[in-house]
């Protein structure tokens, strides 16, 4: 490989931001939700933060797969083309509103290498705190996984569990705009998400991918809906299996004593994304 990736571990960098009105409106119309619904007094919805602090390069400095080139903050794995969000951990501490100054410190806290059904893998996990006004108002770990090209794109999937009693989901609908919003909106220049041509022809995946976030939030939004004025304290979230836009999918879940059991599944009935989550007491 060339670098000592271990390297990285401990390395840090911070970012500020202000939460505009502006990216609040485009995610409520992005969701075809009023805004003052999803964010009542400009209060920022669960997992809305990743619209911010954005990292925009010039275009000489990104690689093939629209991302930046390798190197600088995250680590340089440079033998492992294919990388994607694997899941997370977020805890929520205090509102953010619009109009707020915000700023975030990230710091790679592992790098574990390993190998599985589609040869070596490496994950890297990255510590993110942000903070407003008030103090820390977020603190949440993501999982980042790098694999090769080998082996098929998409696994067989796992079916999703059987609803329980009062059980909530929602369907969406998937298009090209949806995902082109939402890349914009988060500064994601990953062309899985848009680029048809590259997704299914160097990549080899049979449509656009459905982004791991939007699915996560997707999760809090409906349980937030399904328990209206309660807060989401925690959420735990993992990426299993690749989600297309070729079909409409499902966001499903289930409370019972402050802790939500949560999924979405795609047409075929295989989860693509399960998650845990807490609300406050």
């Amino acid at each position: 490989m060339g670098e000592d990736l271990q390297a990285w571990v401990g390395r840090s960098e911070a970012a500020e931001d202000c939460i505009d009105r502006l990216r609040l409106a485009g995610f409520a119309a992005t969701l075809d939700r009023p805004l003052e619904e999803v964010a009542p007094g400009g209060r920022l919805p669960p997992l809305w933060h990743w619209m911010y602090f954005q990292h925009w390069v010039p275009r000489s400095g990104l690689g093939e797969d629209g991302h930046p080139r390798r190197g600088g903050f995250l680590p340089p794995v440079h033998h492992l083309p294919r990388r994607m969000w694997a899941g997370g951990r977020v805890t929520f501490h205090d509102d953010l509103l619009a109009g707020e100054r915000i700023g975030r410190v990230s710091t790679i806290t592992a790098i574990r290498e390993t190998s599985g059904s589609t040869g070596p893998l490496v994950f890297v996990t990255v510590r993110h705190v942000v903070s407003g006004p008030r103090g820390v108002a977020i603190e949440e770990e993501q999982d980042i996984v790098y694999r090769g090209l080998a082996g098929a794109a998409v696994k067989p999937g796992t079916p999703a569990p059987p609803l329980p009693d009062g059980a909530f989901t929602e369907t969406v609908i998937p298009d090209p705009v949806m995902l082109f919003r939402y890349s914009a909106l988060t500064g994601n220049g990953h062309r899985i998400h848009y680029d048809r041509r590259y997704v299914t022809e160097v990549e080899g995946y049979p449509g656009l991918i459905v982004h791991g976030p939007l699915q996560a939030t997707l999760m809090a939004g409906l349980l937030l809906r399904a328990r209206p004025g309660r807060r989401l304290a925690r959420i735990a979230y993992r990426g299993v299996r690749p989600l297309f836009d070729l079909a409409p999918f499902t966001v499903a879940g289930a409370e019972a004593g402050g802790t939500a059991q949560l999924w979405v599944h795609d047409a075929e009935g295989c989860v693509t994304m399960q998650a845990e989550a807490s609300l406050a007491a």
